[in-house]
């Protein structure tokens, strides 16, 4: 059993709560159509028979999913009701569920299970490894399980990225900072500064600060290795660190 709070008992930062709603202008599931395809083509080469059932763990607006259900059955999972509330919006044909990548069983094994960068929300060496051996214990033998965390501990710089879109009646532009006060850690530190147009022309400012967990190579090998998987890392087209993971047939 895992000890820690249920998920109600923890607080999710409001660009997944209160601001849900505003998620698809900070950040656009078109934009996601050439990481989709990567994942695709990564999905296919890696099982042992061609994958049709892939489990997104931590699939927030669902801007993966837009992309990869013409070609997968897709079943997603959130911790944030109202993140699957806005991914309903976009894949109505996907099953969503709400529940925690580190505890959540589903009593089913899928031949894909994808944790994008959702998997940067996991802070700890503990909440790690749980979210490692859930993906474990949703894989069928034989399939596969692909990790892409923003970034790993040797390729870790400070950055600063800026976005956001309009919509209809409503736009939004951000500021992204990313930072690591304590490189002795396991987390880094990331601070978001939102601008949000409503439909009168009224703007408002909302900040917040979300920690983001940042771990050695070697780190994620091992771990992965412990859940049972047979992993291995490998490098995207934009430079990332990718966690491709095979469970034994």
């Amino acid at each position: 059993m895992i000890d820690r709070p249920g998920p109600k008992a923890e607080r999710l930062p409001k660009l997944y709560t209160e601001l849900a709603s505003w998620f698809h202008l900070l950040t656009a599931p078109e934009e996601y159509a050439d990481e989709a395809e990567f994942f695709g083509l990564l999905f296919r080469e890696s099982c042992a028979k061609p994958p049709r059932t892939v489990l997104e763990l931590g699939s927030g607006g669902g801007n993966n999913a837009f992309h990869l259900k013409a070609h997968f059955d897709l079943t997603l999972v959130d911790l944030s009701p109202a993140m699957l509330a806005v991914s309903r919006a976009i894949n109505p044909e996907c099953e969503h569920l709400e529940g925690d990548m580190r505890s959540v069983r589903l009593g089913r094994l899928f031949d894909v299970v994808f944790i994008h960068d959702a998997v940067d929300y996991l802070t700890t060496p503990a909440d790690l490894r749980a979210g490692l051996e859930t993906s474990f214990a949703h894989c069928r033998p034989g399939g596969a399980a692909v990790f892409a965390p923003d970034d790993v501990r040797e390729t870790f710089a400070p950055k600063t990225e800026h976005g956001g879109h309009d919509g209809a009646g409503k736009a939004v532009r951000y500021l992204e900072w990313s930072y690591d006060p304590d490189p002795a850690d396991n987390v880094y530190t990331v601070e978001y500064a939102y601008l949000l147009r409503e439909a009168d022309g009224t703007v408002r400012v909302e900040h917040e600060r979300h920690f983001v967990g940042l771990f050695a190579r070697d780190e994620w090998l091992g771990l992965l290795r412990d859940a049972g998987f047979q992993p291995r890392a490998l490098v995207d087209p934009w430079g990332r660190e990718v966690f491709l993971a095979v469970r034994p047939a």
